[in-house]
């Protein structure tokens, strides 16, 4: 009747449960066959996962699926109807230095790149970042400091996980807090030098991308902080990433009123964020063996969105 009567039924829920008492396969055999044969989908929820195990075992070996209870199944559907529709193809690219980014991955060790790799990417990709300088030694630390202007941050370089380490010291504003914070940072085991870089401030923010075999890469961006780490408010996207996708991401972050700026407190300017994420996109195609890549924290205001920190890791099978 659902199928031949009721043009406005799309599909069809079965709920079908057994106390176990005698063998019902030919209730599981019939459900089967309807499938195949109706036009309409049919969602099979099946809740006696105990008492007729065998029966629905069979079921499942046919290739079926099914849902242990109608929860599920209405957890599945309203997942299903809050999902966008396929992105629309967009043959637009931010322009970037493809031919600088290619350099750089083809001569690069496999696992993370150094600071200095890590920041010509970036500029290769037109993603704005603080000045930094690598240094190995007190007295350049302190010459780069100045160069910058105080106060400047000061990140150990070598451990990959720098805050885990104690490796980052902010707003250093003199020369012999320089000296001292340097010669604390080189005792952390595995230090090669001290990264300087000028001190910025604004909104905290994330964006970062994975790859994801055959798929390709998933960027993700939202805010940063407590926001990434507890509370999981990020958005993904498959690349590539067009500017209207990174919208919509920006835009579904339940701290999107942060973004556009609340109770007197200075907002993000949305579309540098929105480039930055389609920029990332962009590297991403010029240099597929990227694995994995964090640009965290971003520092957004009204005026800038700046990458302060950044680290990616490629793989060992260089495929262009």
């Amino acid at each position: 009747a659902c199928e031949n009567d009721f043009t406005n039924i799309d599909a069809m829920a079965v709920i079908f449960g057994s106390p176990g008492l005698f063998r019902v396969y030919d209730v599981y055999d019939l459900l089967h066959e309807r499938m195949k044969s109706c036009s309409k989908p049919v969602y099979p929820i099946l809740p006696s996962i105990i008492n007729v195990s065998d029966e629905i075992a069979a079921f499942l070996e046919k290739g079926r699926v099914n849902f242990p209870d109608e929860v599920l199944f209405g957890r599945a559907l309203i997942k299903v109807m809050n999902t966008p529709g396929p992105a629309a193809i967009s043959k637009e690219r931010p322009a970037i230095d493809r031919n600088a980014i290619r350099k750089i991955i083809d001569k690069a060790a496999a696992g993370y790149l150094a600071p200095s790799e890590v920041a010509a990417l970036l500029d290769a990709a037109g993603i704005p970042r603080a000045p930094e300088e690598s240094t190995e030694s007190s007295d350049a630390a302190v010459k780069a400091s100045a160069a910058m202007g105080y106060p400047v941050a000061m990140k150990v370089i070598g451990p990959v996980h720098k805050s885990d380490a104690g490796g980052v010291l902010l707003n250093v504003r003199t020369e012999q807090e320089v000296r001292k914070n340097f010669d604390l940072l080189m005792k952390i085991e595995g230090a090669t030098g001290v990264l300087i870089q000028k001190m910025f401030s604004g909104t905290e923010l994330f964006a970062g991308a994975k790859g994801e075999p055959g798929f390709g890469h998933v960027v993700m961006a939202g805010m940063g902080g407590i926001f990434i780490e507890v509370l999981k408010d990020f958005g993904t996207a498959l690349v590539p990433v067009s500017k209207a996708e990174a919208t919509d991401i920006i835009r579904s972050l339940k701290s999107y009123p942060l973004i556009k700026g609340i109770r007197g407190k200075a907002g993000v300017n949305e579309e540098l964020l929105a480039e930055i994420i389609t920029r990332l996109s962009a590297l991403l195609e010029a240099a597929p063996e990227i694995e994995e890549l964090d640009l965290n924290p971003l520092l957004g205001t009204p005026e800038a969105v700046i990458a302060v920190d950044a680290r990616i890791r490629i793989s060992g099978k260089q495929t262009k």
